[in-house]
């Protein structure tokens, strides 16, 4: 929260004039018209507005606008309409002035991006919305059609947001780095924004994972004077090739993110030593000659080719096939120096402007009429379609944009040779549903390439797609587990959504009939009790399994319509008593009211504790965390404490969308092995490894197994062992000792990353 200060020092007055001053700077450096009187108006009253105001860290609240209009102007390349929309951007939403203040000062399309830029307040909403955050990303959505300036401008505030994010409680971090990670990095990387996506997903990191984000660090820099050693001894012979070619050429080295080293060591079961592509060397060419930009790629190819040896299954063309964010460039990877396999990636300028600008320098505004490109497009209609879903809110809302989110990395066709592109591990269904909603519907198989396969298998690159179709198929909620896109995943959710109505229908018709034989006319009383008597979570539901056959009346149907039954809780009641001895036990007389998240203390971390032989919290199933682990806290409807690993999936779409049931948490000390996790082992099939890994675990470490899964075929084996363990340090100290045995190459935790991409 903003906070009103008596009055700024001279030295805190010198700083917003030098970070203005710079502001100006930027913008006279760009190729933009030269508005600079607009933007000094714009400025006035944004200093005006926000007055005296401090940020949480104590800074003037100023300085935070002219950031956010630096970021626009100097790292995105936009003009003095967004730079102003960036001054202006909390205006509206912290001070007096209204959106028709701004329409006054600076017209109909300043007013318009900076409207779609203020957020929606609590009282603004009804009072049963699910999520806050959800309708704002929903509103940020709605305006991308209308000026794309709006979400670049948000996405630009979101960094700076990012870059100072340590002067707020912990909880608040977590719950803004989550959705940071989740929704604003994926946007920038679907806008292009590749710089910037990288920035948004290390902040992130560091302070979903501080310790492992220090450590990263710390390597990466140790490892730097070892890198520019390889990069110039591999440089030298391409440069002498370069110059006999006449190119006019830049070629450097750009590090990978921290959080992506941490990823791939995380997939891949590696430490930091053996993630081979820490570095990636770019070149970059001059193309103002007119000679063709994909040629000369190619003619750059060639030349590295000759030098080093190439590994044609990392080669990536994406000049014939762009990535749907307009990501144009030739990758490939070679053996340089030292038996270091390297990444080359070849671009020309303009390329290498779209790569680091993306939608800003992708799109040419003229006149204030945005020239868009035909990927974006396809995008737009995905979104439209998700922000028209009839159920198009919340969690679901969330996970549905977040699918939407991915630039498109391959390319099918159909028989006809049409191009369809779509995400990584997209299936026949994703296929069918691209090409038209009716394809999708009726989908039973495909022949790929010729070879008929089914629905769920993950189409190629370049594979050729001829969709089967039969009219006794219809959507199932089993094909919501086969598609990776959110257009397909809308239109299986309106079929089945469609069916469950019809379902319904039928099932106050067949109810209705039977109430009418007995004298009882159907309402909305009734109908709630029979739910709740037959044990349904809500009347609809009720009525969909009545119409669907899978509830038959029961014989005393009759009696509990005319309220002459008792209910089931009372009879179970009764037997209980009579079985032991009268009365109800004290433990089941009502409960007190579920503890309310403004209930709980997080001006401090939450203690994971043992109380009187009980946890005070419960472990999400979806990432099995122990202690060690980063881990963050979800406060439950009842209260309780739901504990969830900082990078799984699951709790980052809390952090998203219901960012107030988030517990900055701390673990308690514990002294016997209960928690459960699962080792991968893999490595040279010989005699006695299985006995050698049991008494590590349980003579070295004295560690119960819960399940054993392994495989030999060829010599090799891998495989999965699920034991129960004290902490993180404890399954780190095991992987040690099993990698020791000559036949065990990898030993590692599994992840809720493990996913096996790259």
């Amino acid at each position: 929260m903003a906070q009103i200060s008596l009055n700024f020092t001279p030295e805190e007055e010198a700083l917003i004039n030098q970070e203005y001053q710079a502001l100006v700077a930027d913008y006279m450096a760009s190729p933009h018209r030269q508005k600079t009187e607009i933007i000094e108006q714009a400025f006035q009253l944004a200093r005006r507005a926000h007055g005296l105001v401090r940020r949480r860290s104590g800074e003037p609240y100023i300085l935070h606008p002219i950031a956010v209009a630096r970021i626009v102007c100097k790292e995105m390349g936009l003009g003095s309409t967004s730079i102003c929309s960036a001054l202006l951007h909390d205006v509206v939403e912290d001070t007096e002035y209204t959106v028709e203040d701004i329409r006054r000062g600076f017209g109909d399309k300043i007013a318009q991006i900076v409207e779609g830029l203020t957020k929606i307040s609590s009282e603004q909403v009804p009072q049963n919305i699910d999520s806050l955050q959800a309708q704002n990303i929903r509103k940020l959505l709605l305006t991308i059609g209308d000026d794309a300036r709006v979400i670049l401008i948000k996405i630009a505030d979101r960094l700076h947001n990012m870059r100072t994010l340590g002067s707020m409680k912990p909880d608040k971090q977590l719950k803004i780095a989550g959705e940071t990670s989740f929704f604003y990095a994926p946007l920038a990387d679907r806008l292009g924004l590749f710089s910037i996506k990288t920035e948004l997903e290390d902040l992130s990191f560091r302070y979903e994972h501080p310790d492992a984000y220090d450590e990263i660090q710390r390597k990466v820099k140790e490892s730097e004077a070892g890198r520019e050693d390889l990069f110039h001894r591999f440089a030298a012979p391409l440069k002498a090739r370069f110059d006999e070619m006449g190119l006019k050429y830049e070629m450097k080295t750009r590090v990978k993110g921290c959080f992506s080293i941490w990823r791939k060591m995380q997939i891949k079961g590696i430490p930091f030593e053996e993630v081979y592509d820490l570095f990636a060397v770019r070149i970059i060419f001059d193309s103002s000659d007119g000679y063709p930009e994909k040629n000369r790629c190619w003619d750059i190819y060639t030349a590295i080719t000759e030098i080093y040896r190439n590994r044609p299954d990392r080669l990536r063309d994406w000049l014939s096939t762009p990535k749907g964010n307009g990501y144009q460039a030739l990758h490939l990877t070679v053996l340089g120096p030292d038996a270091q396999w390297i990444e080359v990636q070849i671009r020309s300028r303009r390329m290498d402007e779209i790569a680091e600008q993306g939608l800003a320098a992708h799109w040419r505004y003229k006149n204030d009429v945005v020239e868009e490109d035909h990927e974006l497009e396809i995008w737009l209609d995905t979104i439209r379609e998700v922000l028209n879903h009839p159920d198009s809110k919340g969690m679901e809302f969330l996970n549905t944009v977040h699918l939407s989110l991915y630039a498109h990395d391959i390319t099918a066709f159909t028989p006809k040779g049409r191009p369809i592109t779509l995400p990584v591990d997209a299936s026949v269904l994703d296929f069918a549903y691209a090409v038209h909603t009716d394809l999708g519907d009726t989908c039973i198989g495909a022949k790929v390439n010729h070879k008929v396969l089914p629905i769920s298998y993950r189409l190629s690159n370049g594979d050729q797609v001829e969709i089967l179709t039969s009219k006794t198929v219809q959507p199932e909620p089993s094909w919501l587990e086969y598609v990776v896109t959110a257009y397909a995943k809308v239109k299986i959710e309106t079929a089945l959504r469609r069916r469950q109505r019809e379902s319904i229908a039928q099932g106050e018709a067949l109810l209705t009939a039977r109430l009418k034989s007995i004298g009882e006319t159907l309402n909305g009383p009734l109908l709630n009790r029979l739910a709740h008597y037959y044990q349904y979570d809500k009347p609809d539901t009720f009525l969909r399994q009545l119409g669907e056959g899978t509830f038959d009346f029961p014989e005393d149907f009759d009696q509990v319509a005319k309220g002459k039954a008792t209910s089931r809780k009372s009879r179970m009641t009764r037997a209980f008593s009579s079985l032991f001895g009268g009365k109800e036990k004290e433990s089941d007389a009502p409960q007190t009211a579920p503890t309310s998240p403004k209930d709980f203390d997080k001006s401090h971390p939450y203690e994971l504790i043992e109380q009187d032989g009980k946890l005070n919290y419960k472990l999400a199933p979806c990432c099995h965390p122990i202690p060690g682990d980063d881990a963050l806290g979800v406060i439950a409807d009842e209260g309780q404490v739901i504990v969830h690993k900082r990078s799984c999936q699951e709790a980052t779409r809390y952090k998203t969308a219901q960012g107030d049931r988030l517990l900055s948490v701390a673990w308690g000390t514990y002294h016997a092995p209960i928690y459960e996790t699962t080792l991968v082992i893999r490595g040279i099939d010989s005699k006695g490894l299985i006995n050698a890994i049991s008494q590590v675990l349980l003579e070295d470490f004295k560690v119960s197994i819960t399940s054993i899964n392994m495989k030999a075929f060829d010599g090799v084996f891998q495989g999965t062992i699920s034991v129960k363990v004290l902490d993180v340090q404890q399954v780190e100290a095991i992987c040690s000792i099993l990698r020791r045995n000559p036949a065990i190459h990898e030993a590692y935790r599994l992840s809720e990353l493990d996913t096996g991409k790259e």
